[in-house]
């Protein structure tokens, strides 16, 4: 079949298609329909349905005979260490976990939020959560105290999973002082903590509050898996909300089953017994859907990374473990990529490993540039497949999906909408643009299953952020066009398209044509505010290693170049060089913030930034130029 034969299939019959689709998921009790639209605008799917998700992940495999297979590879540059778990292995250590858990009061519904670094025991705090029908909401290791005290308030949790500490290159995180100081914050304070106790940092226990790992679970009796409701929620992930207050993004565990069960042999082409690496966290929607649960539900092998791009040790690391462990589908952030190729811009370490087994390089969480997706497959000599989706979807909206054919990639765009996803460009007033015209991108609804269905403890909130402004559509925040063979392209962040004179233009074209030049690794372009024309574009250049030329010429280039390209409308005057640019730990850059800091504007340093620090970097560089403007 090709892709347009199994889209049509669903536009055709969305219900057949989403029940064929379940039946590769094992039931207590069968679904009686797939979608449940009583309460529109709020849809439900596969909610009489009775499943468990741990089952689904670990112990079906075990039962059909594939116990001796590895599951989990934990692959950690930092502690050099490389350890496999078996699917049977992994059964047990988290029925003993749940069993413990149980033991302690926690059951069906309960909420434990996680907090830790990337070790597979982070995995098997998540799989033992779902196998108790325990709500698990993860907290990216090493977040401040503040923020896991906001978060600690919001999902009100019983138990608290931590590590004792995390590692980066060079030094110790120390997560048990940032977990007490969280708990001292919170007005809700957990029954207890269980800590596990690495062997570079360990922790001092509260009496009477915290357990040890290992210790608390001598001698418990091991859990069997609780069915739950289709409807059930699998977990809450905490997503930065506008108001600074997050949203609580749920997931309901039939739809994320079956959604997860149908990615990954659709879209990545894998199968029982693959070997798959997404280079994330699992503090991220990415980590969830495919660190821990999609990869597990397709029987196939996960790897839990615990390093970085670079540094740990050089910028060969990805294909050293990609040659090591045989991968045959990766996925990371185009951030990644051009760290990686800012290092090593002719891609001599790719050369120094074999990756024959690699049949594509996914990349999703920040726009990829055509730039850096074209020197990715020049070396690496694989299809470079970008795709997008968001934390309230869980799983790609748009890609292309090697599993049923591979269609023709377009550098910037992240290719065609998926089954389940009716996307459509609008302009402010709702309606549809014609191909190659920039608007909104919003999706029809329903959504498909495995998206969120409402916020946690906040439906009002939900339907404002995503329903209301335009009715009828989930609203995706982001800005972007179609062209003429159905590929969707993003552009920016509905906040990113900056108004130039009248003129509305996307940040993301310009990076574009930034991201083109020989000499430039990365970029970011931003409006700030301007009396004159409302905004004007601002670049940030960040150049290669031994780049070629000195960085006033490489600017005087660009401007250009982006004179060139889009033409003087774009007004594009202002560029600076700098050593990096402002990002969360997930790799997205923090534009907002640097308009803020450009219009001279108060902000507050952002919960998510990998380091304060540089904005006092981009601060100075915006002086030199100009900004704010007195």
């Amino acid at each position: 079949m090709t892709y347009k034969d199994v889209y049509s299939a669903w536009q055709a019959d969305p219900e057949g298609f989403w029940m064929k689709a379940a039946e590769a998921i094992d039931w207590v009790e069968k679904p009686s329909k797939a979608l449940f639209d009583e309460n529109a605008p709020i849809y439900e799917w596969f909610c009489d349905a009775k499943v468990n998700t741990c089952w689904n992940a670990v112990d079906r495999h075990v039962e059909a005979g594939r116990g001796d297979q590895i599951a989990i590879m934990h692959e950690s540059p930092i502690t050099h260490s490389t350890k496999g778990i078996t699917y049977r292995e992994l059964r047990d250590r988290v029925a003993s976990l749940a069993g413990a858990l149980r033991a302690k009061g926690i059951e069906k519904g309960d909420r434990v939020i996680i907090y830790m670094p990337m070790i597979p025991e982070a995995l098997e705090a998540m799989l033992a959560c779902a196998r108790l029908g325990a709500i698990h909401s993860v907290v990216f290791g090493g977040f401040a105290a503040n923020e896991l005290a906001v978060r600690i308030d919001d999902a009100t949790p019983k138990a608290i999973i931590a590590a004792s500490c995390g590692l980066e290159p060079g030094r110790i995180v120390h997560y048990k002082p940032l977990l007490d100081a969280a708990v001292e914050q919170a007005t809700h304070k957990p029954d207890f903590c269980v800590i596990f106790q690495r062997e570079q940092e360990v922790a001092k226990l509260e009496e009477g509050r915290d357990v040890a790992w290992h210790s608390f679970q001598y001698g418990v009796e091991p859990a069997e898996c609780v069915p739950v409701e289709g409807n059930h929620p699998a977990y809450i992930l905490y997503t930065s909300g506008t108001t600074g207050q997050p949203k609580g993004v749920v997931r309901s565990t039939a739809g994320h089953l079956v959604a997860l069960s149908w990615t990954m042999k659709n879209i990545y082409n894998i199968e029982a017994g693959d070997r798959f690496w997404v280079a994330s966290d699992v503090g991220w929607v990415v980590g969830h859907s495919y660190i821990c649960y999609g990869p597990l539900i397709a029987g196939a092998q996960t790897v839990v990374f615990e390093g970085k791009p670079i540094g740990t040790p050089h910028p060969g690391v990805f294909w050293r473990v990609i040659q090591n462990q045989r991968i045959k589908s990766f996925f990371t952030a185009p951030t990644a990529l051009r760290a990686i190729r800012r290092e090593d811009p002719d891609g001599e370490w790719i050369n120094r490993y074999k990756l024959h087994d690699l049949q594509a390089l996914f990349l999703a969480g920040e726009r990829a540039d055509p730039d850096t997706v074209k020197w990715a497959e020049e070396h690496l000599g694989v299809p470079v497949i970008d795709h997008w989706w968001q934390t309230e979807t869980g799983w790609a909206i748009a890609a292309n999906p090697l599993g049923i054919e591979l269609l023709p990639v377009k550098p910037g765009s992240p290719s065609v909408p998926m089954p389940g996803y009716d996307v459509q460009v609008l302009d402010e007033g709702g309606h549809q643009v014609g191909p190659g015209t920039l608007g909104a991108i919003a999706i029809k609804l329903p959504l498909p299953p495995g998206t969120l269905p409402t916020l946690w403890n906040a439906e009002a909130r939900f339907r404002k952020s995503y329903l209301e402004h335009f009715p009828g559509y989930y609203e995706t925040g982001d800005a972007g066009y179609i062209d003429a063979d159905g590929y969707l392209y993003i552009m920016a962040r509905t906040d990113d398209v900056i108004n130039v004179a009248g003129h509305r233009l996307s940040t993301g074209a310009m990076e574009e044509v930034l991201a083109s030049h020989p000499d430039v690794a990365e970029c970011a372009v931003i409006g700030a505010a301007d009396e004159l024309k409302g905004q004007s574009p601002v670049g940030f250049l960040c150049l290669k290693k031994g780049a070629a030329k000195a960085p006033e010429q490489v600017v005087k280039d660009c401007v250009k170049l982006v004179r060139d390209k889009i033409g003087p409308v774009a007004a594009f005057k202002t560029a600076v060089v700098v050593d990096r640019l402002p990002k969360t730990r997930s790799g997205k850059i923090l534009r907002a913030t640097m308009v803020k800091i450009a219009d001279g504007q108060e902000f507050k340093v952002p919960a998510t930034i990998d380091d304060p620090a540089i904005l006092d970097e981009i601060t100075i560089a915006l002086k030199s130029i100009g900004y704010p403007a007195a």
